[in-house]
């Protein structure tokens, strides 16, 4: 009946064994390897329209190939929302200026997209993010790294500043040498996937995500990873972290609360790769985590989920300190 809710359905084990529940039971039909089973939470009732979240998406470019593989995906959010795109580069020196305002402007009038070059004051994210504070309800897009080398390094380091004092959330994305026709095409976002562990550090970012996923039009989905040594927050017994129960459980409360399309799955390993397993070379997808590395090099060391999920998972990660 429209307007009301599906009950969720249990589906049968898949026929080869993984574990994983599919509508059929036949292998491969559906199944993700790593999986424990899928329940969707069908809604088909209408979503009231979508918030505004944002009212600009700031790109920070710096000349190189890397740091355009974000605009894809920054064109897709504005396809999908109407934000305006505005593109900047941010120079050392004065004598930069006119060459980098070349750069940008040309690549902006290609995207219809507002450009500017501006000299650096000090650090180089603090530069970033006075541009976003000019503008009020500015979201960051950015990719994690630009140049090789040394300044590949760099890049991934203001990347981090920026998450770290912005108070905001930051899209990143992990550039992979895309070719350059592939840096103008925009990717419709159509799921933002919130992974869960049982913490309530993991679930900071819930009202964000399904703010996220209702301004997009997408839905929201929510993948737990089991590993052996899984142990759930104090104020989580145990037994529902273990069992689908838990993230279930926290799919239709979304629904409830947020009035978004939600979709559950329990995943099996290490959460990275459970992850990046489970989108299987996906586009569409924006991931929603919180970062808990206060500095880069305690990302590097640590090999946090959010660290991980950005290095192989090749979708954009929105992020924030938690």
């Amino acid at each position: 009946m429209a307007g009301s809710a599906a009950t969720p359905r249990e589906y049968p084990i898949c026929a080869d064994r993984c574990g994983h529940r599919s509508r059929s039971g036949r292998a491969g039909d559906g199944c993700r390897q790593g999986a424990s089973w899928l329940m969707l939470a069908l809604q088909h009732q209408p979503l009231e329209e979508a918030p505004r979240m944002y009212d600009r998406i700031l790109v920070p470019v710096d000349g190189s190939p890397f740091s355009e593989e974000v605009l894809p995906h920054a064109l897709g959010i504005l396809r999908a929302t109407g934000a305006p795109l505005s593109l900047l580069q941010v120079v050392d020196r004065e004598d930069e200026q006119a060459e980098a305002a070349r750069y940008v402007g040309a690549l902006a009038s290609e995207l219809a997209a507002d450009g500017r070059a501006v000299v650096a004051r000090g650090d180089l994210a603090d530069t970033i993010l006075a541009e976003a504070r000019r503008v009020p309800g500015t979201l960051i897009a950015m990719t994690s790294h630009g140049r090789s080398g040394l300044m590949e390094a760099m890049m991934g380091s203001v990347a981090m500043r920026i998450v770290r004092a912005s108070g905001d959330p930051v899209i990143l994305y992990r550039p992979r040498g895309a070719a350059v026709e592939g840096r103008r095409q925009a990717v419709k976002i159509n799921s933002v996937l919130l992974p869960l562990d049982g913490t309530q550090v993991s679930e900071a970012m819930a009202s964000q995500a399904a703010g996220m996923a209702q301004w997009l039009g997408a839905d929201l989905s929510l993948v737990q990873a089991i590993t052996p040594d899984s142990r759930p927050g104090a104020d989580i017994p145990a037994s529902d972290v273990m069992e689908s129960s838990y993230v279930r459980t926290r799919a239709e409360d979304y629904r409830t609360r947020y009035g978004v399309r939600t979709s559950w799955e329990v995943l099996h390993g290490d959460p990275a790769d459970a992850i990046a397993r489970y989108l299987d070379g996906r586009r569409d997808v924006l991931l929603a985590m919180v970062t808990r590395a206060r500095r880069p090099l305690e990302a590097a060391i640590l090999g946090s989920v959010t660290a991980g999920c950005l290095q192989k998972c090749g979708v954009p990660v929105v992020t924030r300190l938690p």
